[in-house]
């Protein structure tokens, strides 16, 4: 493994992966909003923007030297709350990050993937087969990565090894800007990033001919699974 794309690197799980990728080696291409730490690729741009999704994506390759081994769609947002209550361009910017970035980001690096036979993780959530009220486009959008990654699997089979994460809460900043209610309880006990980066790397470290299809990782303890 070398050269590996992360969405959403600069922080959370995306980082985690970025540490680990380094950590084996590799070089990751951070592609997000904010930069990752200092001495790592970066390409900035808002997901929200999926043409400009693709255009990073393009850069990202071009970057690496026109040769890509992995992309791990980490990239991910959420504002809890009732339907009602969710602006629409709150409840849409959710959709597109989650989902439609996920799709725009590998569709541009497909290509690169294709030529070394190299491997997509996408990122979804147990809130991606379990539904729970008040996140209606997290969920919408996470189902969707399932259904997306599944039907990508069977499209690719054969050219790039395609795999589908589905991880419980982490200890990351994603709950941090939430109102209280629905913040984790002082009690929760939320899975370390880089447990789940570790199963990214297990996906992405699969030999030519061999795919992981699908990981479920999440504290032991983890109430959204199942």
């Amino acid at each position: 493994m070398d050269a590996v794309i992360v969405t959403g690197g600069s922080s959370g799980l995306g980082a985690a992966v970025v540490e680990a990728v380094v950590k084996a080696g590799g070089r990751p291409y951070v592609i997000d909003r904010q930069p990752p730490r200092e001495g790592i690729e970066w390409i900035s741009c808002d997901l929200a923007d999926t043409r400009a999704a693709e255009e990073a994506t393009r850069s990202a390759v071009e970057r690496a030297g026109g040769t890509v081994d992995g992309v791990v769609t980490a990239a991910g947002m959420d504002v809890p709350g009732a339907l009602a209550d969710i602006p629409g361009e709150t409840w849409d910017r959710i959709v597109t990050i989650d989902l439609l970035s996920t799709a725009a980001v590998i569709r541009a690096a497909l290509p690169a993937l294709k030529q070394s036979h190299g491997s997509v993780v996408t990122i979804s959530s147990t809130l991606g087969i379990k539904a729970v009220g008040d996140a209606t486009a997290y969920c919408a959008a996470k189902f969707g990565v399932v259904g997306f990654t599944r039907s990508l699997a069977a499209e690719l089979a054969g050219q790039v090894n395609v795999t589908l994460v589905i991880p419980g809460g982490m200890r990351t900043k994603f709950f941090d800007e939430r109102d209280d209610q629905y913040k984790p309880g002082p009690d929760a006990i939320l899975n370390d990033p880089a447990n789940v980066a570790a199963a990214i790397m297990f996906a992405l470290a699969q030999p030519v001919g061999c795919a992981v299809r699908e990981l479920v990782i999440a504290a032991e303890t983890e109430s959204s699974y199942p």
